[in-house]
C-alpha cells in the first residue's frame, strides 16, 4: 500500500487531505504539532497520527524513523504545514519575517533534506511542496508569506535540477484561495506588529473586524486533496499544479502583463 506523511494536519488542506486519501486506501501518517490535535487525528481513526514540529529537526527525525519502523518506506511526503504572517513590509519586525521562515522555509528545507535521504536509500520518492499563487506572484500586506513562498520556490525549482537523475519527483502546488481558517489564523498575526501606529492602521481595522475585501474563487480545501491523489498515482507526476481559477488567472497575468500592469491588477485583489 502506497504510504504519505503530511505535515500540518490539525486543520484546514492538512486535515482534509489526510481524510481524502484514508478513504481512497493510501496509508497515512498525518502529523501536527500540538499533541492534543494529534490526540483528535486518533480519534477519527487515523492511528498513526504523530506529533511534528517542522521547526524541530529531532521532532523531524522522530517520524522518519517511526514511519520506516512501521513500513519500511516513504513513498510520498507532503510537506503542508505553514501559516501567513500579514502586515506591510515596514510595520513587521525581522523577528517576525524570521519566525514565517523558520516554518515556512527551514523546516520544509529540513523536512525534504532528511526524507530525501531515505528516497535515496530506496531509490524513489515523492516530495510535494505546498506553495501558493503568491509564489508566482505578490499580494500587498503579505510580505512575509510571499517571501517565504518565493523561496520555496526557488528551493523547489533547484532541487528537481538536482535530481534530474533520479527517481525522485519534487511537486510544487500553486494553490490559491481555499476556504479554511488559513486566513483566521492570519488576522491573528497582526497582533505581532504595531498596528496603532501605522499609516496602514485603516486596513488593519478592517482586517481585523472582517471588512477586509472578500477573496474571489475560493474552492473547498478538496480541490487540493484530489491533486495530491493525482500525484500519488502518477509514476511521473508534473512538476507543478496550478489549483483554483485565482493561480490560473494571476499566473496567465504574470506571464502577458508588464510589471505595471500586473502591480495595476494586484492592487484591486
Amino acid at each position: 500500500m502506497t504510504n504519505i506523511v503530511i505535515t500540518g494536519c490539525s486543520t484546514g488542506i492538512g486535515l482534509e487531505t489526510a481524510k481524502y486519501l484514508k478513504e481512497r486506501m493510501i496509508k497515512v501518517y498525518p502529523t501536527a504539532r500540538e499533541l492534543k490535535d494529534v490526540q483528535l487525528l486518533k480519534s477519527m481513526g487515523f492511528e498513526n497520527a504523530m506529533k511534528l514540529d517542522v521547526t524541530q529537526p529531532d521532532s523531524i527525525k522522530k517520524v522518519i524513523e517511526k514511519v520506516l519502523e512501521i513500513d519500511g518506506k516513504i513513498d510520498v511526503w507532503f510537506n503542508n504545514a505553514g501559516y501567513g504572517q500579514i502586515g506591510a513590509i515596514e510595520d513587521i519586525p525581522t523577528s517576525m519575517l524570521r519566525e514565517q521562515f523558520e516554518t515556512n522555509v527551514f523546516g520544509l528545507h529540513e523536512a525534504t533534506r532528511e526524507v530525501l535521504k531515505v528516497m535515496h536509500s530506496q531509490g524513489y520518492g515523492k516530495i510535494i511542496q505546498h506553495s501558493s499563487v503568491v509564489g508566482l506572484v505578490s499580494l500587498p500586506f503579505r510580505g512575509a508569506y510571499n517571501a517565504s513562498k518565493y523561496a520555496v520556490e526557488g528551493l523547489t525549482d533547484t532541487l528537481r535540477l538536482e535530481l534530474k537523475d533520479s527517481n525522485i519527483y519534487p511537486v510544487l502546488l500553486n494553490t490559491g484561495p481555499i476556504k479554511s481558517n488559513f486566513r483566521k489564523n492570519a488576522i491573528k498575526t497582526l497582533d505581532n506588529i504595531d498596528t496603532k501606529n501605522s499609516r496602514f492602521v485603516e486596513y488593519y481595522q478592517k482586517a481585523k473586524s472582517g471588512k477586509a475585501k472578500k477573496v474571489p474563487f475560493s474552492e473547498d480545501a478538496q480541490a487540493v486533496a484530489s491533486v495530491v491523489h493525482k500525484i500519488i498515482l502518477n509514476p511521473k507526476p508534473k512538476p507543478r499544479y496550478y489549483i483554483t481559477k485565482a493561480t490560473y488567472l494571476l499566473g496567465f497575468a504574470k506571464r502577458v502583463l508588464s510589471t505595471s500592469l500586473l502591480d495595476k491588477l494586484l492592487l484591486k485583489i
